[in-house]
């Protein structure tokens, strides 16, 4: 983020809210420059407006600004490291057959609140349904076809930082894969494993529905 944008987030979460000119007086600077940066923090959803504030003598009310709920992604955050002592600590207390079931059930209840496919769905339209819901969720996802099959690459891991040092992590996202394509998919590579991405392989049957 530039400089200026991020300690106007940094001011607003320190006082929890504050005018133009608070701001101005803050960072030195113009209000005119202020506004203009705050228009672009307000356009990518880290700024809003929380209402008025009204001066003890005659003059306009100043807007009053303050942090979305969404401007929580600007900070420094430690979930990968929760993540990570919460997985140590259940592999500790726990078997590994109940860990494992443990990720099998999050990776199904992740799958669930994918959009369903439909009954006179095509395979190419489930893959594109498919790699969309993935793509939501930070996987930047794609799938290629080929002669007899068809590819799913998750070129990016959500979990990257964590499933370094829990692998078993893939079982959570082969789970919700096998969720989303029943019986067609099995793992065929893993980022963990030194591969440039994750691959899913997809079985092109012939007797899937065709385009009109």
């Amino acid at each position: 983020m530039q400089p200026v944008r991020r300690r106007i987030t940094e001011i607003l979460r320190e006082n929890g809210s504050a005018t133009v000119a608070e701001l101005a007086r803050e960072l030195n600077m113009a209000q005119v420059s202020v506004r203009h940066h705050l228009d672009i923090l307000v356009g990518e959803d880290l700024v809003t407006v929380a209402g008025v504030k009204r001066q003890s003598g005659a003059g306009r009310p100043s807007l009053v600004y303050t942090l979305t709920p969404n401007a929580h992604k600007v900070f420094p955050q430690r979930h990968d490291a929760l993540a990570s002592d919460l997985l140590a600590e259940l592999k500790t207390v726990l078997p590994h057959s109940q860990v494992q079931q443990i990720l099998l059930r999050i990776g199904e209840k992740n799958a669930q609140v994918a959009p369903p496919s439909l009954a006179d769905q095509t395979l190419e339209k489930r893959l594109d349904q498919v790699t969309s819901f993935l793509c939501e969720r930070g996987y930047e996802a794609r799938w290629e076809k080929h002669e007899d099959h068809y590819e799913v690459h998750a070129c990016n891991c959500p979990y990257a930082g964590v499933s370094d040092k829990h692998p078993e992590l893939c079982t959570m996202d082969q789970a919700m894969m096998e969720y989303l394509l029943p019986g067609a998919i099995r793992l065929q590579s893993r980022a963990t494993d030194g591969a440039a991405h994750c691959t899913y392989i997809v079985k092109n049957h012939k007797e899937q529905p065709t385009d009109s």
